[in-house]
């Protein structure tokens, strides 16, 4: 296995190096205000949808509605990023945000009306689409506005903040319903309160020259071809095959992902229509606020943890702990089948999820160049989508109503172990190249290469 790298700052000064910058405090605004309304509107659809009293919530009905929200995306999203690598990045992160404000009102509408299926799921998947776009054009503009020396610390602040943040806007959604109700006419307002987080988005993004964030050196076109997305989509996947390092790592994640989306379907399920209340643990929303919150600390956790780990063992090893531990946690908390034990095994498994993307997000942000870098993270974010996707349909077939299935768990980690293993065995055979040197006083933060252009 690849040495750890070294060189850069420690993590209190690579830190305090961060934040000194006012270009990363601004895309850090831009991410926080964004990622606040996505928890709001999430908790809206929620409430709307799954824990609606009038419906009943089968593992096959969860699955079809996350199929129907990240499939279709996935489907496109690899195009979008083609679009990322050409178009200015300042001015995808104003756009989506724009859009996403318009979108919101009209699933608030048909929250209103009680319009649920086809109809509710379609109109969700333009927010969530525009949400994917927006988050692939923040990963790939990062490096932009930090030294390399700094890019692991600038990851675990900003993916891990905006995971803390995703569950206050759920939160705060809670704190709405409580003045607005639990039909389907409070959850139309938590869901147009969302549009005010996504403009703010917007407003800091505008603060931006529209050339600071990228891409660099690129021919920008505005009448691009099919032809021409599809090209470009096959030399970004040919640039990822190039690199075995970031291709073994999206794998790893992938794999992840997958035993984490079983994982979240089964406990959507369980606090449905399995638990109950007892004292302090509530079951149904309540109860999922509980777990989600758990999360955001576990979120938090990765986000100290995992900079200072990295320096000690490097990347690849804290991955593979990172797995071995979701194993664990999977037969010693996950098989009771208790919230006492769930909340507890729910930070556990945020933190091995935060912690493995950040150590994944860094490894493609050092390994692929900037020109490709909005395919690659379309294409990391499809592999997000299709993953959870199947992980979905897979519950849907393994699990029953009540989303309690000792062999479904036993095989989480099964598959947790082997992946751990075998991403250990990969990351040894094909070491990462060790991250670009931090450039000298007035030089620029992003050393370029065309070595695979």
């Amino acid at each position: 296995m690849a040495a750890p790298a070294t060189a850069g700052a420690s993590g209190a000064g690579a830190l305090r190096a961060v934040l000194r910058r006012a270009d990363f405090r601004r895309l850090y605004a831009t991410r926080l205000a964004s990622q606040t309304s996505d928890g709001v509107f999430q908790a809206s659809l929620a409430g709307a949808v799954l824990f609606n009293p009038e419906r009943a919530a089968t593992p096959a009905e969860v699955a079809a509605g996350f199929a129907v929200l990240l499939l279709p995306y996935s489907l496109v999203g690899p195009f979008a990023g083609v679009l990322l690598d050409r178009w200015r990045r300042q001015r995808v992160l104003v756009a989506a945000n724009a859009f996403r404000c318009l979108a919101v009102g009209l699933v608030a509408v048909l929250i209103a009306a009680g319009v649920g299926g086809p109809p509710l799921y379609a109109s969700a998947l333009v927010v969530v689409s525009a949400n994917r776009f927006f988050l692939a054009a923040l990963s790939a503009a990062l490096p932009h506005v930090v030294t390399p020396a700094t890019l692991i610390t600038a990851n675990a602040v900003s993916t891990t903040s905006g995971a803390v943040t995703t569950t206050v806007g759920a939160g705060l959604a809670l704190l709405v319903r409580l003045g607005v109700g639990a039909d389907n006419r409070g959850y139309a307002v938590i869901a147009l309160c969302s549009a005010l987080g996504y403009a703010l988005s917007a407003a800091a993004a505008l603060g931006f020259d529209r050339d600071q964030l990228g891409p660099d050196d690129v021919e920008r076109s505005h009448r691009e071809t099919l032809l021409d997305v599809v090209r470009g989509l096959v030399a970004g996947a040919r640039h990822v095959r190039q690199l075995p390092s970031a291709a073994y790592a999206l794998a790893a994640i992938g794999a992840h992902r997958f035993f984490y989306g079983v994982s979240t379907i089964a406990t959507l399920l369980l606090y449905r229509n399995y638990f109950h209340d007892e004292g302090f643990f509530r079951a149904g929303l309540a109860g999922l606020s509980q777990a989600f919150a758990a999360a955001a600390a576990g979120v938090l956790l990765a986000a100290v943890v995992t900079p200072a780990a990295v320096r000690r063992v490097g990347k690849p090893a804290w991955i593979s702990v990172l797995f071995a531990l979701a194993a664990v946690t999977e037969v010693t908390l996950g098989l009771p089948f208790t919230m006492q034990t769930l909340v507890p095994a729910g930070l556990l498994l945020a933190f091995v999820a935060q912690g493995s993307k950040i150590c994944v997000d860094t490894i493609v942000q050092e390994t692929v160049e900037d020109d490709y870098r909005g395919r690659v993270f379309s294409l990391y974010d499809t592999l997000f989508n299709v993953t959870f996707v199947a992980a979905a349909m897979a519950g849907a077939i393994m699990l029953p109503p009540t989303g309690k299935s000792y062999l479904v768990v036993g095989l989480i980690a099964a598959g947790y172990a082997l992946t751990s293993a075998s991403y250990c065995l990969a990351s040894r055979a094909y070491p990462a190249p060790p991250p670009p040197p931090s450039p000298p006083p007035g030089g620029t933060s992003r050393p370029r290469s065309r070595a695979h252009r």
